[in-house]
């Protein structure tokens, strides 16, 4: 295995966000913190699968998600690639990886994705659209961090919290799921979802490698 190549490195609003290349793989990392590559995918895709499974049968059909986080655009290519869901809009906060998807390496993962009439991409930042937005979706899949635990930037921090689990709610529709990707289970986050009102609190994992196994954290606004 060859180390790391920089194909493009730019300061944002919230700092540093570089794209590399390892390999046959890309890597995204933010602020010096390695975020996601694309060597697996399982842990999104089962961030998708699992919130509409999540739904009654008779809600899947033509049910909406919102995507927090493009990423490496794994969620949002699975989405798409499902002919269930309805309206998949993506909130992504670094204009730089929106680039890197629509003129860049990783449109071979998300072009067709991009493409589809069903997805909608809105450059803004996920916490403040939660708090802002009066649009509901029946889904919110989450992954703008390593995990409630672990956050990219301490502006994220209060997504997890009360106050931003009760704005998650209010983008829900009644008996919607709210799916959150973590690098590891917390036990503290379930807790925090039944006080902040949510039921059908669970977490499924996707074993890695080495270490602990990544996961979703799954749960239901009440209707």
């Amino acid at each position: 295995m060859s180390g790391p190549v920089t194909l493009d490195r730019r300061e944002g609003p919230h700092g540093e966000v570089v794209l590399r290349r390892r390999d046959e793989h890309y890597e995204i990392i933010a602020n010096g913190t390695f975020l996601m590559d694309t060597s697996d995918g399982r842990s999104e895709r089962l961030l998708v699968d699992a919130a509409l499974d999540a739904l009654p049968g008779e809600r899947r059909a033509g049910a909406s998600v919102l995507v927090g986080g493009l990423g490496v655009g794994f969620s949002l290519a699975h989405a798409a690639a499902d002919p269930r869901w309805g309206r998949i809009v993506v909130v992504e906060r670094e204009e730089a990886i929106i680039d890197w998807h629509r003129r860049g390496p990783l449109a071979a993962i998300s072009g067709a994705a991009l493409a589809d009439p069903r997805t909608v991409i809105l450059h803004t930042d996920l916490v403040e659209h939660v708090h802002t937005s009066t649009d509901t979706y029946d889904a919110l899949c989450l992954d703008i961090d390593n995990g409630p635990d672990w956050t990219v930037t301490e502006d994220n921090e209060s997504l997890y919290s009360a106050r931003g689990l009760a704005a998650c709610a209010a983008r829900l529709t009644p008996g919607g799921i709210l799916a959150v990707w973590s690098a590891r289970p917390s036990e503290d986050f379930e807790a925090t979802l039944r006080n902040a009102g949510f039921s059908g609190v669970r977490t499924e994992e996707v074993p890695v490698a080495r270490g602990v196994p990544d996961a979703v954290h799954l749960a239901v606004r009440p209707g």
